[in-house]
Order: structure tokens, then C-alpha cells, then sequence
């Protein structure tokens, strides 16, 4: 996979090559200092995936992105954790926060073992993403500390409430995010996602087991194991939209 750094800091650039290396699968063919360069690098080389800075002189990342009419798949690097949210509106692999940490690296390279159709080419802009409600094929960006995520929706099982925060489980992460269970739930398209209780969120694609419980409720078993008691009065509602 043909690889382009986009940067203008020399330092950053050589520091991201450094840690690229080490990734059989990936070619560096070039690097940009700006967006200006970027485009041309871009034209000229046609990389399959570029590790684009954000604050850049003369033309930041972004702007860099309009101006092409297609687009390879984009890693976002930056200092800076404020442009997350404006990464939504680009269909981007990832958002990588500098320094950059080796393994969050990593886990962004294996991302790339994905199939190309879960990433559009064509620049794909949604300003009104605030108000859209979560659905399967979205991608949401989380971040716990110094830590960040750009994940497909689908991939979080399930949301736990925990005092003022929500809790989020995919893979093997549990990062905590400033929000009600409540208002998430607004968010998240009911199809996809159900309020087992007051405390627990799951995702029904995760559900591979329910058996009765306890005061005419249910459990349910996730595909990793973990199990979710849904309240006697939401087993009525999940009876309701999954029975024949």
C-alpha cells in the first residue's frame, strides 16, 4: 500500500516514517511539507493512504481535502484533539493525536485489513452530523484522556451509564465519555441499538443468546461473552419488535 505523509513540521515527518517502517505492507512514496505540495504529491504518486496534518500555513488539512475530487483514505495527525468533531465531516480512517503512540499506530494499521467498501473515496461532507441519528456504516469519534478512537458504530456492543459518564465497550476498550445514557440514546438508531435497562444500551448484531430470567425478564448473551439482564419491562418491548 502506497503511502503519502502530508506535514510541515520536517521533525514530524521524519519521526512518522521512523515508525512506519517497521510495517511490511506499506510503501512511503513521498511527503509534503503543505497543502500545496500535498495535491501535487497526491496527482503525481496517487497513494492509497495519506497521514495528513491539520494546521498547516497557506492551507490547512482540510482545505487541502475540498479541493480534491478524490480522495485516498486519510489519517488525521495533529497536536490538537479540538479538530476531532470537523473529522467527522471526511470519511476518514483515523484520528491520531501527536506524539504518536506506537500502538494506537498500530491499531490504526490493522484498520486497513478492513474492506475497501467500508471507506468511500469521494469526499463525503454531512455538517448536520450533530443532529444525525447514528446508524449501521457510521463512524464516531471517542476520546478518554490522551487516547482517541474513530470507530464504525458498529463496532460498540453496547454503552453502560456510570455516574456522569457513559461507558463504551468495543474490542478490548472501555473509555469513558462525558454523557447521559438518556441523550445517547436519542442518538442511536433503534434498529440497531436497544435499552436493555436503566443502566445498559446493547447493539442486537452483538446478541447471539437470550434465555428468561428473573421477574419475567431476560438475559442476553453478547458474541464476547458478556451477558445484559433487560428488564422485565423492556423484555415486553423486545419480545414485541423481535418475535414473528
Amino acid at each position: 500500500m502506497k503511502v503519502l505523509i502530508i506535514d510541515d513540521e520536517r521533525l514530524a515527518r521524519e519521526e512518522l516514517k521512523s515508525l512506519l517502517s517497521s510495517f511490511d505492507n506499506l510503501e512511503i512514496v513521498g511527503e509534503a511539507k503543505n497543502g500545496v505540495e500535498g495535491i501535487e504529491k497526491i496527482q503525481d504518486e496517487a497513494p492509497d493512504l495519506i497521514f495528513l496534518d491539520i494546521q498547516m500555513p497557506g492551507m490547512n488539512g482540510f482545505e487541502m481535502l475540498r479541493k480534491l475530487e478524490y480522495i485516498p483514505k486519510v489519517v488525521f495527525v495533529t497536536a490538537y484533539d479540538e479538530y476531532a468533531l470537523k473529522a467527522f465531516e471526511f470519511n476518514a480512517l483515523d484520528y491520531l493525536l501527536k506524539p504518536v503512540d506506537p500502538e494506537r499506530l498500530k491499531e490504526t494499521i490493522q484498520k486497513l485489513q478492513q474492506p475497501d467498501e467500508e471507506f468511500a473515496t469521494k469526499l463525503n461532507v454531512t455538517p448536520e452530523r450533530k443532529e444525525k441519528v447514528l446508524e449501521l456504516g457510521d463512524k464516531v469519534f471517542i476520546k478518554d484522556g490522551e487516547k482517541c478512537w474513530f470507530i464504525d458504530i458498529n463496532e460498540i456492543r453496547m454503552f453502560e451509564s456510570d455516574g456522569n459518564y457513559v461507558k463504551v465497550y468495543f474490542d478490548k476498550f472501555r473509555p469513558l465519555i462525558l454523557r447521559s445514557l438518556n441523550s445517547l440514546e436519542e442518538r442511536l438508531d433503534p434498529k440497531l441499538f436497544f435499552r436493555a435497562n436503566r443502566k445498559f444500551i446493547i447493539n442486537l448484531n452483538w446478541v447471539n443468546g437470550v434465555e428468561n430470567w428473573f421477574n419475567g425478564g431476560l438475559q442476553v448473551s453478547l458474541k464476547d461473552g458478556e451477558k445484559v439482564e433487560i428488564s422485565r419491562r423492556q423484555a415486553i418491548r423486545f419480545k414485541e419488535m423481535m418475535s414473528l
